[in-house]
């Protein structure tokens, strides 16, 4: 079931005019029992594609959008309230697939608090499922493609006096392209080096230092990364950029953005019953964006009522049409402990005394201490050349409406980047200064 807008193949396709490169980057770092995903590397030029292989196709895959969603939102309104008015932007399909591993070598309680903040219930969906699921997806999200990088993977630090079970090892090998490494934590500085220097290269260069001043008796370090980075499947105007125009933080503040420009057709829809406007745009392979405008003042309304049946609505309603459209170019990055969030929305027991990971190791006293995450995205033109998108000439221009909605995005806004492949949430935000990375 298609949770989000689609095309021909499945997703509602928009025509839009944008040539501009997104990147972001996103970490999930958690000290005391901490990970990172990491993406298998593929080259297509030497004959090493990239397959993805799960034993069946099983229901868990067709439930996973709408689940993974829900919890996207829920996890979108937990830090909404700890950040008030400051921008918020995550990458919920990391942090589940993260969470999910993480569910993989725990048991009893702690993997059942995991499990139900993700939104899966054991009952309806098998353990041996839901790891096939994620398995699918991770690769799946892997998968090459010509024009868009998307890379999502998990890595393992571990105290080089604990012994990972080899079943461990294999399996999340397997279906988390997780690899774990023995590290020697005595030594801080040089664990350091290993684990930023690692993320460095996983990020090609992007994300540089993410690790300072690490502490003492580290048994385990999770650092989850997603990495993306796509062309819109048009060309915004450089010449058409408003180098300074108005964005309004909130009814007593101002700031400045550039503010790109573009008459064209766009799916869009004004949503009455949540009071705000949708509009969407494609970039050049498998995924889209989706920007949500609500009115003055039913932002709160907005986000009390997102969920993946929203998602679903706007799927069946978004119509094409001409659009004014103004998008501000602008970079945006968070960073969150979100240790104190997941305790608060139910995992208790993986941070505390009593957590219970029997499938990673057999010795006792692994557990939770933080869960600190940061995503990045950047969103601006590459300096398109005025001959390789000419103007319109006037047999064009007559083809366009006199009268046409117009949508500037100059005050806070949601921001959603969707994988058309998989349905999934890649990243959820809400942009209320766009000058403040």
């Amino acid at each position: 079931m298609c949770c989000y807008p689609r095309d021909a193949s499945g997703f509602l396709g928009i025509c839009y005019h944008l040539h501009s490169r997104m990147f972001l980057y996103l970490f999930l770092l958690t000290f005391g029992l901490q990970a990172t995903v990491h993406c298998v590397p593929h080259n297509i030029s030497e004959g090493k594609v990239k397959t993805c292989h799960l034993p069946q196709q099983n229901s868990t895959l067709y439930k996973m959008p709408s689940i993974n969603a829900d919890f996207a939102f829920s996890l979108y309104r937990r830090l909404s309230v700890e950040n008030p008015d400051l921008n918020i932007f995550f990458s919920p399909v990391s942090i589940s697939a993260a969470l999910a591993m993480l569910s993989f070598g725990s048991g009893s309680s702690t993997q059942m608090q995991i499990l139900e903040v993700l939104g899966f219930n054991l009952t309806d969906t098998p353990v041996t499922e839901l790891h096939q699921g994620f398995q699918h997806l991770i690769c799946s999200l892997n998968f090459p493609k010509n024009e868009l990088e998307l890379q999502m993977g998990n890595a393992v630090f571990i105290g080089q006096q604990l012994k990972p079970l080899p079943k461990f090892l294999d399996d999340v090998k397997t279906l988390y392209e997780t690899e774990v490494f023995s590290t020697d934590f005595s030594n801080v500085s040089a664990a350091q080096h290993e684990i930023n220097s690692y993320v460095e290269k996983q990020t090609k260069g992007k994300i540089v230092g993410l690790i300072q001043d690490l502490k003492l008796n580290i048994i385990m370090i999770l650092v989850n990364y997603i990495h993306f980075k796509a062309q819109w499947a048009n060309p915004f105007r450089v010449s058409k950029t408003e180098e300074s125009s108005h964005f309004a933080v909130d009814k007593s503040t101002t700031v400045q953005v550039p503010m790109m420009y573009q008459l064209e057709q766009y799916y869009h829809y004004v949503d009455v019953e949540l009071n705000c406007t949708v509009l969407q745009m494609d970039y050049s392979e498998n995924a889209l964006a989706l920007f949500v405008l609500p009115k003055e003042g039913h932002m709160k309304w907005m986000e009390a009522a997102m969920s993946s049946k929203t998602l679903k609505k706007w799927n069946h309603l978004l119509q094409k049409g001409w659009v004014e459209l103004f998008v501000p170019k602008f970079s945006i990055s968070a960073t969150y402990d979100l240790g104190i969030t997941l305790q608060n929305m139910g995992v208790r027991d993986a941070f505390a005394e009593s957590a219970d990971f029997p499938g990673i190791t057999e010795d006792n006293g692994l557990k939770l201490s933080y869960a600190f995450h940061k995503a990045v995205l950047h969103i601006g033109e590459e300096g398109t050349k005025e001959g390789a998108s000419p103007e319109a000439g006037p047999l064009d221009q007559q083809e366009v409406p006199p009268l046409h909605p117009v949508i500037r995005l100059d005050r806070t806004f949601l921001l959603m980047i969707l994988e058309k492949r998989t349905k999934s949430v890649l990243f959820l935000g809400k942009v209320v200064n766009p000058t403040k990375e």
